[in-house]
């Protein structure tokens, strides 16, 4: 990080003509957010696992060493999969008696440590949960407020490498002054932690996050249903030009797998997910998936737009005719990535126009599927295609 300065949000606006048409001028309150949290991390959106959308309180210590065998074996480490996070419920009702937190010794009975050492034994990371409040969520173990320095360093000495940090039981406290003390306390525990802030939206952390966590909840939490993703997804693209490296706006957690919607919406929630530079964190059971959540969650080309770009701006919808969506952005090189969305009833002609992208009219495009991986040459003004109900179509567009 010396002699480096890492910034969440765009700063290369004014060097890209085609970022020009997907995202409006930043303002100058935006610009002076812009400083990312100093802890190095970050600089792409995460990846990994989470517990909570398919195990819910169902947790322990076995099904998480399992998820990282799982991780690892199923391939999904290497394209990039790499935090394994315990979300709520892994710990004793009550703190010590000095005041620490302990994990639940029924659940959890090696402790978190022998957990950490485990994940890190096959490459991965461990991620645990925690709330700004005097109670998590489900109110069955403590929160950190009024404990955060204590808490920090515990979770460092355990060898934790992520928080999520809830928002329930808060007792009326500014979100801005509860997150940043625990953004503080990371930062002097000793150990670089990643910081997933979980305020729901709800006093618009885009605004004031990018300084105190790697990443903030845009939105309330998804269901496993196309209502539900939809719908997310809408309420995190107001949020675009506030994210970029070291600091992401969060729509929450993937449903892929988890069997509430069809291969196609799956595919769809997974490519808008992608292109918009959203953490990129499997919520279904990795040790049972089927060969189709594995090809979604596993498809490189997705994967690399989310990852792979040095510029890391958050896409956008950048048309929109009833159910026919468009939605894109730019990547380096002068290319863009672009979705086809039909969230129509029936099977449409969706036509995405070269001045919504960014392109000029003249500009000459090869245009790759991200999901059949054909390629078509030469493409000018505009790319059409036929899209079906609840499906997408993904492209990355290559200026020859």
């Amino acid at each position: 990080m010396a002699g480096k300065v890492p910034f969440c949000g765009f700063f290369f606006l004014l060097l890209l003509t085609s970022a020009a048409a997907i995202r409006p001028a930043r303002s100058p309150a935006a610009e002076a957010r812009r400083a990312a949290l100093e802890n190095g991390l970050g600089r792409t959106p995460q990846m990994g696992w989470n517990s909570w959308n398919h195990f819910r309180s169902n947790i322990n210590e076995e099904i998480i060493r399992q998820i990282a065998d799982a991780m690892v074996d199923n391939g999904l480490a290497k394209l990039g999969y790499q935090y394994i996070n315990i979300d709520d419920y892994w710990a004793a009702y009550d703190r010590d008696s000095q005041g620490n937190l302990v994990a639940n010794a029924s659940t959890f009975p090696s402790g978190i440590t022998a957990l950490a050492d485990y994940v890190h034994g096959k490459g991965l990371k461990l991620g645990i949960y925690g709330d700004a409040g005097t109670r998590t969520c489900g109110k069955m173990m403590p929160g950190s407020l009024g404990y955060e320095e204590q808490d920090a360093k515990t979770y460092a000495s355990w060898g934790v490498d992520y928080l999520k940090y809830d928002n329930c039981n808060n007792q009326g406290v500014s979100p801005q002054l509860r997150y940043n003390t625990m953004s503080k306390a990371l930062l002097n525990s000793g150990r670089n932690i990643f910081f997933s802030l979980c305020e729901w939206g709800y006093e618009d952390p885009a605004k004031w996050a990018c300084g105190v966590g790697n990443s903030w909840r845009t939105t309330g939490d998804i269901k496993d249903t196309w209502a539900s993703m939809t719908s997310i997804a809408d309420k995190n693209d107001k949020w675009a030009s506030y994210a970029g490296p070291g600091g992401w706006n969060d729509p929450d957690m993937l449903e892929v797998g988890n069997g509430g919607m069809t291969k196609e919406e799956y595919r769809s929630h997974f490519s808008i997910w992608a292109l918009v530079k959203a953490p990129l964190l499997i919520g279904c059971d990795i040790r049972s998936m089927t060969d189709d959540t594995k090809e979604i969650l596993s498809n490189q080309h997705v994967i690399a737009v989310n990852q792979a770009d040095e510029l890391g701006v958050q896409g956008r919808k950048v048309q929109k005719d009833g159910d026919l969506e468009v939605w894109s952005g730019p990547l380096s090189g002068g290319r863009a990535a672009l979705v086809l969305w039909n969230r129509g009833s029936t099977e449409a002609s969706i036509t995405a126009n070269w001045s919504s992208i960014g392109f000029n009219t003249s500009t000459v495009v090869d245009a790759h599927d991200l999901w059949t991986g054909e390629i078509t040459s030469s493409v000018q003004g505009e790319l059409k295609r036929t899209v079906d109900s609840h499906a997408c179509k993904m492209y990355v567009l290559t200026p020859k």
